[in-house]
């Protein structure tokens, strides 16, 4: 059975269509270690029973033309899912059963895929180290009570220890990219506006995107390839000819255009990462790309503006949940007296600290001060990011300014945990795609992670080049099952 869970996707397909293994045989043997699993915390709703029923369907009548034929997966719990409990990480939203599916989600069961269940995230996707879920926080299996990064840490968490052999997560502001670094997988932030934000449980809807978490590059090009999709229920969706992802692979990079931008070397960020910055540059010098020095001036922006913007569209969306319609209630007086119970006990204290900052700069009198001056730093940013590619066809950057961190070792300090979206933050800002592979591990033996950052809609050319990287780093993620 552990033979299974040791097989990326593409060669677990492989097997299931040459009938060497069952779906149910698949499912079984995720179910079981996912079982033996509980310590990391991963998940917050399991549904391995309906999984097996699903299974034990798809070997009765297998329909191999479809890309996931009876792969068992588990998703983010931010993504709605019908008739299954979706939480977001929150109290708030701890009964709220859909009657709807996100479309993301949909395309993966229409490709033959499977549900596990639902993975543990920071509540509302606020954080960088997966300690904001209402549900407790997750353990990376990299190391005992060591954060999986955040938002999409259970994601990330039930990759690298083989509870699931693909998963998607969402990313505002790199909670794709920043735990994939911290755990040494793959992790794919698409251009906004390429997979339906419908069904998604929002956090800023100008940010938010899906994005597929995999064990490698052809994993990530397959999961990106069923994910996307035009969606009308989205008005955000964007209308473009998808391509063949998986198929249209290549480890050729011979006279790309690589950009280095000077501004992404910070204050604070370790040796190590800088050396494994040096470390990819050569590697992609040695593939035949040029490498070209950029600039990106307003990089040192990107943050307080995005802790503005975020926090801001938080504050709107988040409005909805005041106990009347669906999920928590408290018991009040009045009206009024429900509504402040209801969100003072079903939210935690990193959610209400983004919702009193997102009403404070939307309120009369700081709207202009702050809002829309953060819009128009946006711009700017997006502006920088259109000249350089006039010159190059993609940029490197480290993932991350350090790797993973000690479970509470920054949760007095949310200064210090946003630092950690610096080099992913100004992608979103700009609606740009980016993939983040591990490059490395430092002298802990925690992995690394280097970003590729591409033209918006140019996802095919960052995973050529993710590809033609992972081959050449060749990294091994060698996770010892501690936790079992």
């Amino acid at each position: 059975m552990s033979a299974i869970v040791d097989l990326t996707l593409v060669e677990l397909i492989d097997k299931i269509k040459k009938k060497d293994v069952s779906s149910k045989e698949t499912t079984n043997a995720y179910i079981e270690r996912c079982k033996k699993s509980k310590k990391l915390n991963s998940f917050i709703t399991e549904d391995f029973d309906h999984a097996l029923k699903k299974a034990n369907a798809f070997d009765n009548n297998p329909n191999f033309e479809k890309k996931l034929p009876g792969i068992p997966i588990a998703v983010k719990d931010l993504f709605c899912t019908k008739d299954l409990r979706t939480t977001a990480g929150s109290k708030i939203l701890n009964n709220f059963v859909p009657t709807y599916e996100s479309t993301v989600t949909n395309n993966l069961w229409e490709n033959g895929a499977i549900l596990l269940g639902k993975l543990n995230c920071d509540e509302f996707a606020m954080g960088s180290s997966n300690e904001t879920s209402f549900f407790g926080n997750v353990q990376s299996p990299i190391g005992e009570n060591i954060v999986p990064g955040g938002s999409s840490g259970g994601s990330a968490s039930a990759l690298a220890a083989k509870l699931t052999p693909a998963t998607i997560g969402t990313d505002t502001g790199g909670s794709i990219r920043q735990p994939a670094s911290f755990t040494g997988t793959v992790g794919l932030k698409p251009t906004y506006g390429s997979c339906s934000r419908y069904g998604i449980v929002a956090f800023a809807s100008s940010l938010d995107q899906a994005g597929p978490m995999t064990k490698d590059v052809k994993d990530c090009a397959l999961m990106f390839e069923v994910m996307s999709s035009y969606d009308k229920k989205d008005s955000t969706s964007v209308d473009f000819e998808r391509d063949n992802y998986l198929n249209k692979l290549k480890d050729s990079i011979k006279g790309k255009k690589i950009g280095i931008p000077k501004e992404y070397r910070v204050d604070g960020m370790s040796k190590e990462i800088d050396e494994l910055w040096q470390k990819g540059i050569k590697i992609i010098k040695e593939a035949g790309a040029d490498v070209i020095d950029i600039s990106l001036p307003n990089t040192m922006y990107a943050l307080p503006a995005y802790y503005i913007v975020a926090p801001a569209e938080a504050s709107s969306n988040l409005a909805r949940y005041d106990g009347v319609k669906y999920g928590f209630r408290s018991k009040g007086e009045n009206l009024i007296d429900m509504y402040e119970k209801t969100r003072s006990e079903g939210f935690g204290d990193e959610v209400k600290r983004r919702i009193l900052i997102g009403t404070y700069v939307l309120s009369s009198g700081y709207y202009d001060a702050y809002y829309l001056k953060a819009q128009k730093v946006r711009k700017l940013i997006k502006n920088d990011f259109d000249q350089a590619y006039k010159n190059v066809d993609a940029i490197l950057t480290p993932s991350t300014p350090s790797s993973a961190f000690k479970i509470g070792e920054k949760t007095d300090d949310p200064v210090s945990m946003y630092l950690n979206d610096i080099f992913t933050v100004p992608i979103n800002l700009a609606g740009l795609p980016a993939i983040s592979i591990p490059a490395g591990i430092d002298a802990k033996g925690y992995p690394l992670g280097l970003q590729i950052i591409g033209k918006a809609f140019d996802e095919q050319n960052i995973l050529n080049i993710a590809y033609t990287m992972e081959k050449h780093i060749n990294f091994k993620n060698e996770i010892k099952s501690w936790w079992i």
